[in-house]
C-alpha cells in the first residue's frame, strides 16, 4: 500500500521517463533517472498495516525512528503542566506515515512557522515548523503529538480537523523526507522506551498509563 501523496511522485517520475524514451530514444540516463524517481517514491510512501498490541491504557509511537529522547518535560507551548516528552526523529529510510498514539477526540490543532533545523537535535522541538494535534481520550486525558519539519521535510501533512474522532494506530497524516515527531504525555505516564530504541508507528508501546 502506499500513501496517496505518493502517487504524483510515482506518475511523475514514469510520465517523464516515457516521454523522454518517446521523444529523445538515446536519453537513457534521463530515462533511468525518472523509473528511479519512480521506484524510489514507491518505497518512500509506503503504507504498511499496522496493529496495536490489544492491551488497556498503552500508548504507541506515532512515527516510526529512532528515539532520540525520553524522559521529563516541563510545562511550555503544549502543556501548562509538566509532564513526559517522547521524540522520535525519522530517517530518509523509515516510513514516514504518522498514526494515532492514542484512541480519543481531536481537542486542537496548531500550527506553528519556524526554522529548519536537523529534525534530530533537541533545539528542533521548539525552533523548526511543526503542527501539533491534541487528543483528548475517553478518559478525559491529554496526548499531543507534533509533527515536526527537518531540514530535508518541508511538507507536514495532517489528515485530521478539530472535533474528529480518532482510533489508536490509524493514520493521522505524514512528512515527508526526513522529520520528528514529539509526543508530549502527562506527568504519571510510565516511559517503556530509552533513547537509541528503535520504534514503529502504530504497534510500539512508548508509554502506560497508571
Amino acid at each position: 500500500m502506499i500513501a496517496p501523496e505518493g502517487w504524483p511522485f510515482v506518475l511523475g517520475g514514469a510520465a517523464f521517463a516515457v516521454v523522454v524514451y518517446l521523444l529523445w530514444p538515446r536519453g537513457v540516463p534521463l530515462v533511468a533517472a525518472g523509473l528511479l524517481l519512480a521506484l524510489f517514491s514507491l518505497w518512500f510512501f509506503r503504507n504498511p498495516d499496522r496493529t496495536p498490541p490489544p492491551a488497556a491504557g498503552i500508548i504507541v509511537s506515532p512515527a516510526d525512528g529512532r528515539i532520540v529522547y525520553a524522559g521529563e518535560s516541563p510545562p511550555g507551548r503544549y502543556s501548562k503542566e509538566a509532564g513526559k516528552r517522547v521524540s522520535v526523529f525519522m530517517s530518509p529510510f523509515d516510513v514516514h506515515v504518522n498514526r494515532a498514539p492514542v484512541t480519543g477526540r481531536v481537542a486542537s490543532i496548531r500550527h506553528h512557522k519556524g526554522t529548519f533545523h536537523v529534525a534530530s537535535v533537541d533545539k528542533a522541538s521548539l525552533m523548526n515548523e511543526q503542527n501539533g494535534v491534541a487528543i483528548i481520550t475517553p478518559e478525559g486525558r491529554t496526548v499531543t503529538y507534533v509533527q515536526i519539519a527537518g531540514m530535508l521535510a518541508r511538507r507536514i501533512v495532517c489528515d485530521l480537523k478539530e472535533g474528529d474522532a480518532v482510533l489508536q494506530g490509524q493514520r493521522v497524516g505524514m512528512i515527508r523526507f526526513g522529520s520528528r515527531v514529539d509526543l508530549y504525555l502527562p506527568a504519571e505516564v510510565r516511559l517503556s522506551v530509552v533513547p537509541g530504541d528503535s520504534v514503529r508507528a502504530g504497534e510500539s508501546v512508548v508509554g502506560v498509563f497508571p
